[in-house]
């Protein structure tokens, strides 16, 4: 017993970089939110996977960006507490995107705090050689690193060498949780984020990022299924009508999507029931913030 390894890695970057992805491919299941639109994830979300004798604990985090607004603040002082609480730090990099400056700043801003990341260059197979070379170049120029992987982590390329990477550098100590527990994530708050992935799936063009969702009850019977009520909060009566859709088709669509996903993350039957509320300013109450563990006085 005295072999085995547990530690917390954080993955960190600029908005769609990639890092949600990456979890999941890493936890080898969806627990983590992604959508085409910035900024969905809001809170820290723990993944976890087993390798060998290592238990390794991904910290996905809010992307980094410079914040304006309190929820903003709130989100990326969210990330950063996850480095300052974490065993090791890896910053995923989107190279297909190629602006580099804000991942650079974060390097730096890390080797300022005396932590020397792991550096994961996203979506290697949308560039050929001689481009992620000199990307590579750019980034780790004077700059400390412990190691580069080139990934892929939609279609998985290099996931696995990094899983066992991973699960080699996180430091020896007994396992922290279960050995089938892949998340931390309470099943309420997971079944919000199902729903708000498939608002954002399905609306991302129309709706603005200010959406939340809230559980209202969750009511488990002897038959092992779940029934599960929902609010969806807007700020203002348009959003509502977008979220509805004619006759409730749009709304309908959101639900039954979300709870096929919902039932498969239980892993069990799940009911569904979707209402959608205007609450102007939402971002603003403090209740919120403590649901999702953000500082409102960030």
């Amino acid at each position: 017993m005295n072999d085995l390894r547990c530690g917390f890695i954080a993955i960190i970057g600029v908005p769609n970089a990639g890092k949600s992805t990456l979890l999941n491919q890493l936890v080898g299941t969806k627990i983590s939110i992604v959508t085409r639109k910035e900024q969905t994830t809001r809170n820290r979300v723990i993944g976890i996977f087993l390798y060998d004798k290592s238990q390794v604990i991904l910290v996905d985090t809010p992307g980094i960006f410079n914040p304006k607004e309190r929820f903003e603040r709130a989100m990326v002082k969210a990330a950063w507490t996850a480095v300052k609480d974490a065993d090791l730090t890896a910053v995923i990099v989107d190279v297909h995107q190629r602006k580099l400056d804000d991942s650079i700043a974060i390097i730096d801003l890390l080797n300022e705090q005396g932590v020397e990341p792991i550096l994961l260059l996203n979506k290697i197979d949308l560039l050929n050689r001689d481009q992620l070379l000199a990307i590579t170049e750019k980034l780790v120029n004077n700059r400390k690193v412990t190691d580069v992987f080139m990934i892929s982590a939609i279609k998985g390329d290099g996931v696995e060498d990094l899983r066992k990477a991973f699960a080699e550098k996180v430091p020896l100590g007994p396992w922290l949780y279960p050995a089938d527990q892949i998340t931390d994530l309470p099943e309420k708050l997971l079944a919000c984020e199902i729903t708000r992935e498939k608002i954002f799936q399905y609306l991302h063009q129309e709706l603005p990022y200010a959406i939340a969702v809230e559980t209202d009850s969750w009511e488990e019977f002897d038959n092992g299924s779940v029934k599960i009520t929902q609010t969806i909060y807007v700020q203002r009566p348009n959003q509502k009508a977008i979220v509805l859709g004619k006759g409730g088709h749009q709304i309908k669509l959101i639900g039954e999507k979300a709870r096929v996903e919902i039932s498969a993350a239980l892993d069990r039957p799940a009911h569904l029931f979707l209402h959608v509320k205007v609450k102007e300013n939402w971002p603003e109450k403090q209740q919120y913030y403590s649901m999702l563990g953000l500082d409102y006085n960030a």
